[in-house]
């Protein structure tokens, strides 16, 4: 396996960090790790003080999904220590090695191009989106049922948007036994939803059934639900939005109007850790097997 051996820096994150050493440990890493709440003391594994030290000699480098912030600070957990990436510490790793990140940004993009390392942004890949969605999906109705004083069962609910979060919320509602709506702006996406066995809704027509939706489930990431969609909402309704932070749903809106309604961001992590945490630490086993198969061949 090429992992076995490399010596792997895991910098800040949450649960879902914590699984995926475990899954790293495994496969036969050396783990170093900073900003991250780590009671276990698996041999192998080497807590840091700060991130500088994780970093050197790495041959890998993970970074949680959430990313840095735009001074270099790594998202950790409440309670634990701040935690910082620079291009200080970044120049102490091995030449070449490749940084996994969550979601990046402009500084974090500078910092590995000046210290020469590849940055690999995971969370929209292909593969890690769609398999993350299973976690917030169920999440999503998860919330749905604490926040509901009727069951999934019977109801009726609207999911906004028909990516691969709101197939797979699609999905497990109907499995549920609710009565689904799915809206999307394409023709293409109509006609998906329809084979999948759901009602298509126009966009034209989102507010009409927002209007007759017990529970409404957005995943698009731009402002979808506005005051003038809700105003028509049943007041019985409850909403939760997972798209990302700060989601497409006006909540002031929402509370003026009587409505429920929660952000849902990060549900993978809260809900799963474990899936989610193997679900990072698979692709970084698959991209190291790839890339070093790539090298065998030259």
């Amino acid at each position: 396996m090429s992992v076995y051996g490399k010596q792997i820096a895991v910098i800040g994150g949450d649960r879902r960090m914590a699984e995926a050493v475990h899954f790293l440990l495994r496969a036969g890493a050396r783990v170093r790790l900073a900003g991250l709440d780590w009671e276990d003391r698996f041999a192998g594994v080497e807590v840091c003080s700060s991130g500088a030290e994780a970093l050197t000699g790495a041959q890998t480098v993970i970074l949680p999904v959430q990313g840095v912030s735009p001074d270099g600070t790594v998202y950790t957990a409440e309670g634990v220590p701040p935690c910082v990436v620079d291009l200080d510490g970044l120049r102490r790793v091995a030449r070449g090695a490749p940084v996994f990140v969550g979601l990046s940004n402009p500084h974090l993009n500078r910092l590995c191009e000046e210290a020469g390392l590849p940055l690999i942004e995971y969370r929209e890949s292909d593969h890690f989106a769609t398999w993350n969605s299973i976690p917030s999906a169920e999440g999503a109705i998860q919330m749905a049922m604490e926040s509901t004083p009727f069951t999934i069962f019977g109801s009726r609910s609207l999911v906004v948007g028909f990516g691969r979060t709101g197939r797979a919320v699609a999905l497990l509602l109907k499995g549920l036994m609710s009565e689904v709506s799915v809206a999307a702006r394409s023709e293409l996406d109509q006609a998906r939803i329809w084979a999948a066995g759901h009602r298509p809704v126009e966009w034209a027509s989102l507010a009409q059934a927002v209007s007759e939706s017990d529970i409404i489930f957005n995943t698009v990431p731009a402002p979808v639900l506005t005051r003038a969609v809700l105003s028509g909402a049943p007041r019985h309704a409850v909403i939760i939005d997972v798209a990302s932070a700060p989601g497409g749903t006006d909540f002031e809106a929402a509370r003026e109007l009587g409505l429920t309604a929660r952000l849902a961001p990060g549900l993978p992590g809260i809900v799963a850790p474990v899936t989610a945490g193997r679900i990072i630490a698979e692709l970084v086993v698959r991209h190291l097997r790839r890339t070093d198969a790539m090298e065998g061949e030259r």
